[in-house]
């Protein structure tokens, strides 16, 4: 693509999203800076009775202040984009998603007011704060940032510890907008790591529970892993060489306290690649290489390894490990 294809693209997306309908109304684009999680193709408002979501929000708000950045020539259209960023994340109002509380809430409806869920315990919700508290019109107060720290897990499992989550991506996700390289807030200065240090640990932790492999998957090994939020097989119950098997769609898959239902994603393993390289590139090469990650059509499910028997063996080639593919 082209700089100025891409300058267009970009324009028209940040054009919309300033000038959509902002409101309490329930067909909406958003409201008080939040967006929809959900909107239609055609109209670009709220569809399925979708939430306003928080999270959403912020990753929404990422890419427009990375798109200020990048784009920095004098022109009139890339000085727009710069203009349009800042007005994006001037306008969204944190204080107001906290609801009262400390920390933030995951969203609101406008049937039924905020959702009873909030940002607690360490995930993708890292890139949320530091934007809330960042915010030059609606800045977090410092104690919410602390009352979400205050729910984190420190663990010691499969061979490290580390501020635990389950699922690989939320190891990943904030590390595409900030270098956490050297930055610690009070918690990591406890520890004496940073966020960047965790996700390493994290990433070998993965690699480990392949290794242990407690639940006694076919395929598992040093050399695949990749456990994460991901679409699977299920929802299904069968019966693989004798061991009853519960097989889920999308879920929150996690190391080391599931759910695990045998389903690999190599997108996380990928994704892993700044953080533990020296097994992450060994792992790339026995997906390629040896199980030949590769399917003949596109079924109906997305992007997972699975190990399960396949009941659809037109639809999918088998790897070296006897188990499906999916992507």
């Amino acid at each position: 693509m082209t700089r100025t294809a891409a300058v267009e693209r970009t324009l028209a997306t940040l054009r919309f999203f300033w000038n959509s309908p902002q409101g309490p109304e329930p067909d909406a684009t958003g409201y008080r800076g939040v967006y929809y999680h959900f909107l239609d193709i055609q109209t670009g408002r709220r569809v399925w009775q979708c939430e306003l979501s928080t999270v959403d929000r912020a990753f929404l708000l990422a890419g427009a202040l990375t798109a200020g950045i990048y784009f920095d020539a004098s022109s009139g259209d890339e000085t727009e984009i710069r203009t349009l960023a800042d007005a994006l994340y001037r306008r969204a109002d944190w204080q107001w998603a906290q609801n009262g509380g400390a920390t933030l809430t995951h969203g609101w409806k406008p049937e039924s007011g905020f959702l009873p869920y909030r940002w607690e315990g360490y995930d993708e919700a890292l890139l949320l704060y530091v934007l809330g508290l960042g915010s030059p019109t609606y800045p977090l107060p410092e104690y919410s940032y602390a009352a979400w720290t205050s729910t984190y897990r420190w663990e010691h499992v499969c061979g490290q510890e580390y501020l635990h989550a389950g699922p690989l991506f939320i190891h990943q996700l904030s590390h595409i907008w900030i270098d956490f390289r050297g930055i610690q807030d009070a918690f990591m200065r406890d520890k004496g790591i940073d966020y960047f240090e965790n996700s390493r640990r994290a990433t070998y932790a993965q690699q480990q529970y392949a290794i242990d492999n407690p639940l006694g998957f076919k395929g598992y090994a040093k050399n695949c892993w990749g456990i994460t939020a991901s679409e699977g097989p299920g929802p299904e119950n069968l019966n693989v060489d004798g061991i009853d098997r519960e097989f889920f769609d999308y879920v929150g898959r996690g190391v080391p306290f599931g759910p695990d239902d045998g389903t690999l994603a190599p997108w996380g393993v990928v994704a892993s690649l700044p953080f533990a390289p020296e097994i992450v590139f060994a792992t790339l090469h026995y997906c390629v290489h040896e199980a030949k990650l590769t399917v003949t059509v596109r079924p109906a499910h997305l992007p997972a390894r699975t190990d399960r028997s396949d009941p659809y063996p037109a639809s999918c080639q088998r790897c070296g490990s006897n188990s499906a593919m999916r992507r």
